[in-house]
């Protein structure tokens, strides 16, 4: 595989609020770098670092807690090409691939975009209807997968 072909190993959540499973709202946060993009939290996974030990590393660099439980993890790798915009920034990656969870926030838990280093300016918990028509474009294939995936196993 070409230096141009490699996708960068991600840990991605969808969390759902405190108010779980009475409510299924899900966390969306927007992107405080793109205009209008929402998405679901997410991040690289170090040399060395193992899935859930990225998963609530990132957790915490981008909304500030790491104070949730894992509900459920979608069975596979999933994986994406970044749009040409992106790509540019990105490389040697043209995409990523991914290992999602469905988390739940814990009672105590305190959302807290103000990060050491912020990705996000502004976050809300909507339905699971309403997540695709507020996502970047080029995510939504990964999102709708995932998303069908938990509603089918009854988490969602």
């Amino acid at each position: 595989m070409s230096s141009t072909q490699k996708y960068r190993p991600n840990v991605a959540m969808i969390i759902v609020s405190k108010n779980y499973p009475q409510k299924k709202e899900i966390f969306i946060a927007q992107r405080n770098d793109l205009t209008d993009i929402w998405q679901f939290p997410q991040g690289g996974i170090d040399e060395g670092e193992e899935v859930k030990e990225a998963l609530f590393r990132e957790m915490e660099e981008e909304i500030g807690t790491d104070k949730a439980e894992i509900i459920a993890e979608y069975p596979e790798w999933i994986s994406y090409d970044f749009p040409p915009k992106i790509l540019k920034k990105m490389k040697p990656y043209r995409g990523q691939i991914q290992k999602y969870f469905l988390l739940k926030l814990s009672d105590d838990a305190a959302i807290n975009l103000a990060t050491k280093h912020p990705e996000f300016s502004d976050y809300k918990f909507v339905s699971v209807d309403d997540v695709l028509g507020l996502t970047a474009h080029f995510k939504k294939p990964v999102y709708e997968k995932v998303i069908k995936y938990f509603v089918e196993e009854g988490v969602l």
